[in-house]
């Protein structure tokens, strides 16, 4: 056994040889990583439940959750204006922007050129500073990367530095380059001052540009996803399984969305408007009242209503076929289309009898109420197909796929949407899946691989089927981490007016959040220290009217989703927390509502942010003690083996 480790080492070996030919190279190399290991770490960011609210998203993105302006004001401290700090973090946000206002107004533009340079210039080189010049140098773009490096890397043999720096800053300006530069150095500025971003769930539904937010995402410098149930339902309809496409539909037009269907991602949406219609011309569809923002148009409002009811009607149809199949899913609560009594217009839920305020439903056989009629089939079909040739949908779900899952273990924090599904005693829930029992992190895996599954495993049709039928489950299942709910009471919100119908109830675990030793547990679970390590969480708004706090259990457990989406902001109080975490400690972020782009960039109306230190680490943390820093001294123990083998003979130098 030893033999052959020694044999399987001496090929690594070999293999690492071809990259660093001579003890030089090994030894410069083995220098260089264990200077990264002393460079304070990245900062991290944390965003959660952003519900296509782009706008938003896009501006908290730009300002790093606050990191921009505390980075002007740590620079400049007492030498700037207010105004003077507020316009030059608006500049750095929307340089092109800016510059268009800047042009119409600013008498002396050259002067205004050379102060507003050297103030990005000082930024850049702050923000540069806890980076090597090799990362640097990768950030930085081609069209100016050589005189960046220039005027952000110190020049100790130049006796006139300061007139060394000027006369690259005028000639800039002299050849009408001054533009273009400070929107590299803004857009520069941007990347570097955040080194790594989290999305914890649920990019989609509710807001107008899901789209658009992956769009930027996929373009982002550094990103990995913890999928959300609402993600899910959209990955699930992107593998053409009929429920999820129909809740997906659903969505959208209960939101006034359906432009996001068809104009972000040209899915064809006339089969289903001309099938609602023809078959819900005359019926009555006031239970699907559209919740619509400022930019709806309330022409398309009785089409809406039409096309919303049509395929609520699908989807209950459709769930109801994948709740049969799978008896395992436990979710008979969910049938009710059967359980209609159309002359009292009732319908039994729970073992009682309620009134029902709807009946009216032209495509519903009392005998047969799970079957889709003809023309719903043909309207799926149509639809299922565009969901499957979409590319730009097809593309975006890839992304997914490929840089997220439903968790994450990263610098000593677990990342996940929902919950770990827990019993009334603290226990991981044992959840039935396909036949066998799972709970905690083994629930998160067995899940997962089923959704991969659901996507990529075109070779097995059956095995393809089943595996989105769970995707659907991930969605709404009762002992789903993602949903974390014992029903989704979609149904009874349309038809049941008893509030007591609505009712969803929370797994345990969100009952037991301030409790350390579930916390502790979980934390173990997936292999994670107790004593450093955090839980951070989405998925359900923290109401901050209500005296709810972001914080639990001392900072062990942090639940970030406060209301990125407008329709959560009345409840929740706010717009929306996001985490920020640096070298010197983590800060939670509590964003007022954004009020626009526009008024971001003609008003420099930043998001106000109300700032909390979760935590500050006694010493600055290092690249030494983040999981790169774990893969950096690997590196460096394998380069030292490498080097004793130069040494010894074992292996000759090139």
């Amino acid at each position: 056994m030893m033999n052959e480790l020694q044999t399987m080492e001496l090929k690594y070996l070999k293999s690492l040889a071809n990259q660093y030919r001579n003890i030089a190279a090994a030894s410069t190399e083995i220098i260089n990583l264990q200077a990264i290991l002393n460079l304070p770490k990245g900062t991290e960011h944390f965003l959660t439940d952003i519900h296509g609210e782009y706008e938003q998203f896009n501006h908290v993105l730009k300002n790093g959750s606050g990191a921009v302006r505390r980075q002007i004001d740590e620079e400049f401290g007492n030498t700037l204006s207010n105004k003077d700090k507020k316009s030059l973090a608006t500049l750095i946000y929307y340089p092109r922007e800016k510059l268009d206002i800047v042009l119409t107004e600013e008498d002396n533009i050259e002067d205004w050129y050379k102060i507003t340079l050297h103030r990005l210039v000082q930024i850049t080189k702050r923000v540069a500073s806890k980076y090597t010049r090799s990362k640097v140098r990768k950030a930085l773009p081609k069209d100016f990367a050589y005189i960046i490096e220039e005027l952000i890397t110190e020049k100790s043999d130049i006796s006139d530095k300061e007139g060394y720096y000027n006369e690259i800053i005028h000639t800039i300006i002299r050849i009408g380059r001054a533009q273009e530069f400070i929107i590299a150095l803004s857009y520069l500025i941007q990347r570097l001052v955040i080194d790594h971003l989290h999305i914890v769930g649920d990019i989609y539904d509710r807001g107008p540009g899901p789209h658009i937010i992956m769009d930027t995402l996929m373009n982002y410098h550094s990103v990995d996803i913890q999928w959300g149930n609402h993600d899910i339902v959209w990955m699930g309809a992107a593998c053409g399984h009929l429920p999820c496409i129909a809740t997906v539909l659903r969505i959208a037009a209960r939101y006034g969305n359906l432009d996001t269907l068809e104009d972000g991602y040209g899915i064809n949406l006339i089969p289903l408007a001309t099938f609602a219609l023809d078959t819900y011309q005359n019926v009555n569809c006031d239970a699907f009242a559209i919740k619509y923002n400022t930019d709806y148009n309330t022409k398309d409002l009785s089409l809406d209503m039409k096309i919303h009811k049509a395929i609520a009607i699908i989807q209950f149809k459709l769930e109801g076929q994948v709740i049969k199949k799978h008896p395992e899913f436990e979710m008979d609560d969910r049938l009710l289309l059967d359980k209609i009594n159309y002359e009292k217009k009732t319908i039994m839920a729970y073992g009682k009898e309620y009134p029902i305020v709807d009946t009216d439903f032209p495509t519903v056989d009392p005998k047969n109420p799970y079957n889709l009629t003809p023309d719903e089939e043909q309207v799926m079909t149509r639809i299922q197909q565009a969901f499957l040739k979409c590319e730009k949908l097809q593309q975006h779900v890839r992304f997914l796929y490929s840089n997220g899952g439903l968790y994450k273990i990263h610098n000593s924090n677990l990342l996940y949407h929902g919950c770990v599904p827990l019993d009334e005693e603290g226990n991981f829930k044992s959840v039935n899946v396909d036949g066998k029992k799972y709970s905690g992190k083994g629930l998160y895996d067995i899940l997962d691989n089923y959704a991969r599954k659901g996507y990529y495993a075109k070779n097995d049709p059956a095995g393809m089927r089943k595996a989105q039928d769970y995707i659907w489950y991930i969605w709404a299942g009762p002992n789903s981490p993602v949903f974390g709910k014992d029903k989704m009471t979609t149904f009874e919100r349309y038809f049941i007016e008893d509030k007591e119908t609505h009712k969803e109830v929370k797994n345990s675990y969100y009952s037991m959040l301030d409790r350390e030793d579930i916390l502790n547990r979980i934390l173990q679970e997936f292999g994670l220290d107790t004593k450093k390590s955090h839980i951070i969480n989405g998925h359900v708004p923290v109401e901050l009217k209500k005296g709810e706090t972001p914080i639990k259990c001392d900072g062990k457990l942090l639940i970030i989703d406060g209301g990125f989406s407008k329709a959560y902001q009345n409840k929740t109080g706010i717009a929306g927390y996001t985490l920020v975490a640096n070298s010197h400690g983590m800060r939670l972020v509590a964003h007022e509502p954004f009020e626009s782009t526009e008024a971001a960039i003609l008003h420099e109306s930043d998001i106000f942010s109300d700032s909390t230190v979760v935590e500050t680490a006694p010493t600055r943390i290092r690249v030494s003690d983040t999981d790169v820093g774990a893969e950096l001294r690997e590196s460096i123990k394998q380069l030292e083996l490498l080097l004793q083998a130069y040494r010894d003979g074992t292996i000759i130098e090139k």
